[in-house]
């Protein structure tokens, strides 16, 4: 009851002054640094709105470039296209020629004729139609960049974009690209000139030269039939070993794994005793042997898990090269597929009904 009836600690006037300095330091210290984070927050805060402007008109002058580029690429590749459909029409009228003109030999010519259209024209159309397709893609996707601004609703927040992609290409090679297909477009529409004057001087070609060349021609394709299926039996034994060499490797991450999950334990145990014994009383408190073993053990197990990880990691790396690799064949062994079906079923059966009369 006492203590409860004591008067509360005084203080000197002197005292109370100088606490209420130390509360006005105090404020004015914390005042000030807020002052200060406010202006430099504010200041980074325009600092990085200026930024982002500038980048951000920068990129949409660089997508503005980009469409005009792309457009007149698309413009180049939509008019070689157009010449070699025209000229594969042209063609087909002088195949139409030949046949009147020949009319003993019109089923080898008409087949000589398709198999070379098959064969001769189909890499450059395939390209440019290709490539207009991509360009198209390309214009859509940035003709809505372009259309971007900062109040379009769904804008947003993308993860791992501020990048260059690894199979992205210099605008060098972007331009080199598509001006190789049209050099390629004009070569082959050349090539179909060429192929149309040939035809006017071939018009008086004997039977006999025309037997003579349809063999040529047959033992051609039959060898070029023979290599292709040779180099598609080795593809596909390539694929089989690298199939193998995937298993391998999985059940070696797997093993690199389990090692690693294997080590928890004797780590576990490690720390915990140097843990438990540090709760030695006293004297008994010691550095002995155990004490310098069971760090020794500790770091060596840490080494030891962090060499498993790395040679996980490196597995992990041959694991994608493989998987990579098997695509790779994969896809080469579907071109040599393809390549047969060309060859010897579209060309070489439409062949073997060729009868040439002598005229």
């Amino acid at each position: 009851m006492a203590k409860l009836l004591q008067a509360p600690p005084k203080f000197l006037p002197p005292e109370w002054h100088i606490a209420n300095k130390t509360q006005y330091a105090s404020a004015e210290s914390q005042r000030s640094r807020s002052e200060r984070l406010v202006a430099e927050s504010q200041r980074l805060v325009d600092e990085i709105e200026k930024t982002t402007q500038k980048t951000q008109s920068d990129v949409n002058k660089k997508i503005e470039q980009r469409l005009d580029e792309i457009k007149f690429w698309k413009q180049e590749l939509d008019d070689k296209l157009e010449q070699i459909v025209n000229e594969t029409e042209v063609l087909l009228t002088f195949k139409t020629r030949l046949e009147k003109a020949l009319e003993s030999c019109k089923e080898p010519l008409f087949i000589a004729q398709e198999c070379l259209l098959n064969r001769l024209n189909r890499s450059a159309k395939y390209n440019l139609e290709m490539d207009l397709k991509d360009k198209f893609t390309a214009l859509t996707i940035d003709n809505y960049c372009s259309n971007l601004t900062n109040n379009t609703p769904d804008i947003r927040y993308a993860r791992n974009v501020v990048k260059v992609e690894g199979n992205s290409v210099s605008p060098e090679d972007w331009v080199d690209f598509s001006n190789v297909n049209v050099e390629k477009a004009d070569k082959q529409r050349n090539n179909s000139l060429a192929l149309r004057a040939l035809i006017d001087r071939i018009l008086s070609q004997t039977a006999s030269d025309m037997r003579k060349q349809c063999e040529t021609v047959n033992v051609a394709f039959k060898n070029r039939v023979k290599e292709t299926k040779d180099a598609k039996n080795k593809l596909e034994i390539h694929l089989a070993k690298v199939m193998d060499e995937i298993t391998s490797q999985e059940k070696n991450i797997a093993a690199l794994k389990k090692a690693i999950i294997d080590k928890e334990g004797p780590a576990k145990v490690a720390h915990t005793r140097l843990e438990t014994r540090t709760h030695r009383p006293n004297v008994e408190l010691c550095r002995d042997m155990v004490q310098y073993r069971l760090i020794s053990e500790v770091q060596e197990i840490t080494n030891n898990i962090q060499r498993l990880k790395d040679t996980l990691a490196q597995a992990e790396v041959e694991l994608k090269g493989l998987s990579r690799r098997q695509l790779s064949l994969e896809e080469e062994i579907q071109v040599k597929e393809n390549t047969l079906y060309i060859d010897e079923v579209l060309c070489m059966q439409m062949r073997e009904s060729i009868s040439i009369n002598s005229f």
